[in-house]
């Protein structure tokens, strides 16, 4: 991806996990770009509970403003069924900060998220997750037709 000084990212649907490859920086025009992308696809994905697999590539440091609009973003996918959220973080000097972001972020949202060094492992867990939750939630129906 080439350098943009309002970072990039494209956005990839298979089937129930939404993957986001992402190159910062991430400004507040970058960010609502995305809301706005996120929005139009996550209409097509409610129903069944569904995640997304995030890589940030490079220093991708959110401005204030954008954290607060990603906090926003991740509340409106959630409303519309997203359950878990796995983050992949490479080639960036500030992984840590960007992970005490996101970690801000996703905590104030009550989401379940970890990250991850490569993509197969986020992935797995995601899988693992979603399947899981899809159990429970058939374990629930059952229970609630015994009833």
């Amino acid at each position: 991806m080439p350098y943009s000084a309002h970072g990039r990212y494209v956005i990839e649907q298979k089937n129930n996990i939404l993957f986001v490859d992402a190159q910062g920086p991430f400004t507040e025009l970058t960010i609502e770009k995305y809301h706005q992308e996120i929005k139009l696809l996550t209409e097509k994905m409610t129903g069944e509970p569904w995640a997304s697999l995030i890589t940030f590539r490079g220093n991708s440091v959110f401005t204030p403003e954008a954290e607060l609009q990603l906090k926003e973003t991740t509340i409106y996918r959630q409303e519309k069924g997203m359950i878990a959220i796995a983050v992949v973080i490479r080639d960036s000097a500030y992984a840590d900060i960007q992970q005490l972001q996101l970690q801000r972020i996703y905590h104030d949202c009550q989401m379940a998220f970890h990250v991850f060094s490569d993509s197969e492992s986020a992935a797995d867990w995601l899988n693992d997750f979603l399947q899981q939750s899809n159990l429970m939630k058939n374990n629930q129906r059952k229970i609630a037709l015994t009833n």
